[in-house]
């Protein structure tokens, strides 16, 4: 249901935010919104959108949202008649890879339909940019040498990097058969504010606050490489503003580190001991290392990480101390009511 009828200023962008409400989208909803764009944001509020998120910013003139599924292609279709719309930016994704195990089905739907209905939109309705925020889990998992580059072959090894890879190929397609404008990006790990509980470091924070065991995979040595979920959003924004279609650029921030090391890092910020760290049997086809070379969106569009993992991981930890209740409510799924209480039951 749409949140109000919308009046368009027609001197600004309007850009179409797809999964706005869920932690990288928020982001950048709230980092970007100050621009002079008008931006229509569409979220399903599924159990990682939230629209606390975005409170601060949602009586924002040039902010609109709408709840919906990308793969339905009628509501989509109106959001873009009614307001104009001139690019899409496609956040909207189920992305956990535990999830995508137990039952594959909604990541199919989202992330394969979802991306397809948006594609067949962009197509009909000459959207004049389309940005794929896709992930480096396409690419499998390296050795203990070496970084993907986007030359990397494509060989995703979960249901999960399966249905984003899926994705990657749609827009690719659409690109040399249709000749839309059209990129990917490709992004490590990302941590900072407004994380869903459920992945790692979010996780091992609220549980150590809470003296619970803090469950490692193996044998903790999998490395991942991290980034600001900031930069990463800096990153998006230098690819829509100048990418080129058809590309797809990789955002990292050499930041690699083994699962362990993450998870004791945090302890050690928080002053607990190592005692609660708990091994746990290994996620299946849980892949090995992650790393990005970035040196493309560094050449060709000037973008540079700029925040350092150790400030950055603090300061991660200072926000979600300083935001318990948003924790709480996510977690006890209370953060729902907000959502009822401003829009009702639709």
């Amino acid at each position: 249901m749409y949140k109000n009828k919308m009046v368009v200023l027609e001197a600004k962008e309007n850009i179409l935010i797809t999964g706005g409400c869920g932690f990288i989208g928020s982001n950048f909803i709230r980092k970007y919104i100050g621009r002079n764009i008008n931006i229509f944001n569409v979220d399903d509020l599924t159990y990682a959108g939230n629209l606390e998120n975005l409170k601060e910013i949602e009586e924002k003139e040039n902010y609109h949202f709408f709840k919906g599924k990308i793969q339905d292609k009628e509501f989509i279709k109106q959001i873009l008649i009614e307001n104009n719309i001139d690019s899409i930016i496609n956040f909207a994704a189920e992305s956990h890879v535990d999830r995508s195990i137990i039952d594959s089905a909604p990541f199919i739907e989202t992330n394969i339909k979802g991306t397809s209905v948006l594609l067949d939109l962009t197509r009909e309705f000459n959207i004049k940019k389309y940005v794929q925020v896709s992930t480096d889990e396409v690419y499998g998992s390296l050795g203990e040498i070496g970084k993907f580059t986007e030359l990397t072959p494509i060989s995703p090894n979960s249901p999960y990097s399966a249905s984003k890879a899926s994705a990657d190929h749609l827009v690719m397609a659409y690109v040399h058969t249709y000749g839309i404008n059209a990129m990917i990006t490709r992004c490590s790990n990302n941590y900072g504010p407004f994380q869903f509980p459920e992945k790692l470091i979010p996780l091992m924070i609220m549980n150590a606050l809470n003296n619970k065991e803090l469950p490692v995979y193996g044998d903790g040595m999998n490395v991942r490489d991290w980034i600001h979920v900031d930069d990463h959003c800096s990153g998006i924004w230098a690819v829509y503003q100048n990418g080129k279609s058809g590309e797809s650029y990789n955002i990292g921030s050499d930041t690699e580190k083994t699962n362990i090391e993450i998870v004791k890092l945090i302890l050690n910020i928080l002053g607990k001991p190592e005692s609660l760290i708990k091994y746990v049997k290994d996620r299946p086809g849980h892949d090995r290392r992650y790393a990005m070379d970035s040196s493309k969106i560094q050449e060709l569009l000037g973008w540079k990480a700029v925040i350092n993992f150790d400030e950055g991981i603090k300061n991660t930890v200072e926000w979600y101390l300083n935001n318990l209740d948003w924790c709480n409510r996510i977690i006890d799924g209370s953060y729902m009511e907000y959502y009822n209480l401003q829009y009702g039951n639709n």
